[in-house]
């Protein structure tokens, strides 16, 4: 993403991959959605896929390194649901 353009680095977001080990239905997936929205403001997107126990996070950042800072928050997030989960780089 290069500078210039007027405004578009607040459309900027960083996919942050977590593998979540313990979601076994649907409300599994809308608690660990909901703990990831409330992890932090800068959540703009959360994808999960059952099957695979990955679950997609859209941050907000200015780049992948300021994204990968909110990392922790978000595994401490769906530790907090009750679920085991570790970043996928």
């Amino acid at each position: 993403a290069a500078g210039g353009g007027g405004g578009a680095s607040d459309d900027d977001t960083v996919e942050i991959a977590l593998k979540v080990d313990g979601m076994m239905c649907e409300g599994c997936v809308e608690s660990v959605t909901e703990a990831l929205r409330k992890a932090s403001p800068d959540v703009a997107a959360v994808d999960v896929n059952l099957e695979s126990k990955m679950v997609r996070v859209g941050v907000k950042a200015e780049s992948a390194v300021a994204g990968l800072t909110l990392m922790p928050a978000l595994v401490d997030a769906v530790k907090g649901a009750g679920f085991d989960a570790e970043p996928e780089f």
